[in-house]
């Protein structure tokens, strides 16, 4: 029988063999973090409140694309950008565009968010069917960035729809870069909202 002494020492060779081999293992690259959607001045936050409460609903957000990676598209394939993320999931990023684009407009609208307590004439939804990068003339070419939303506003006192509508930006890259794929995500969601607003603007009327 092998004497607990020389168990110890076998279980110590093991741990240390192992800690070895873990040792020599690659290490993997670590990603690169954009964003895309400008930061609010601080003079924009303190323009003066509009006349008009919309309340944002809770929408949807393409799936495959709602995350930290960057979708592409390329004949009919879907893959992501390799080593490169958001900062924060792209979801979570579009809701921040969103409400600094209101804030930053000086028209009559002001977003009211759930739990807030103010009074809220108008509901405004609006689901992201793309967010994605499509390799539309070959996977070497500069790609272009789609973004497609869905805008629906209606009654805060009925459910009936006053407007809805589909936006779509389409920003081709500078380049087969990351570098510059990103700001055509930054210049599609820039489009897209100033159309949200002042669309918003036009069918949200002041009481």
């Amino acid at each position: 029988m092998r004497s607990p002494l020389l168990r110890l020492a076998a279980v110590g060779a093991a741990a240390l063999a192992l800690s070895g081999c873990v040792s020599l293992l690659p290490k993997s690259k670590p990603a690169d973090l954009y964003r895309f959607g400008q930061p609010v001045a601080a003079e924009a936050v303190a323009a003066p409140a509009g006349t008009v409460g919309v309340l944002r609903a809770n929408a949807l957000f393409q799936r495959e694309s709602s995350g930290d990676r960057l979708l592409t598209i390329s004949q009919g394939k879907a893959a992501y950008i390799a080593e490169t993320r958001w900062v924060a999931p792209a979801a979570a990023l579009w809701d921040a565009a969103v409400l600094a684009a209101f804030d930053t407009d000086p028209g009559h609208v002001r977003i009211i968010s759930r739990g807030e307590p103010a009074t809220a004439a108008y509901i405004l939804r609006l689901d992201v069917r793309n967010f994605e990068t499509q390799y539309d003339r070959g996977p070497k070419a500069a790609p272009v960035v789609v973004v497609r939303v869905r805008g629906a506003l209606t009654s805060g006192t009925s459910a009936g729809v006053i407007s809805e509508r589909i936006f779509e930006k389409r920003v081709r890259a500078a380049d087969n870069r990351v570098s510059a794929i990103v700001p055509a995500y930054d210049k599609a969601v820039a489009d897209v909202l100033a159309e949200v607003v002042a669309w918003t603007s036009e069918n949200a009327k002041a009481s």
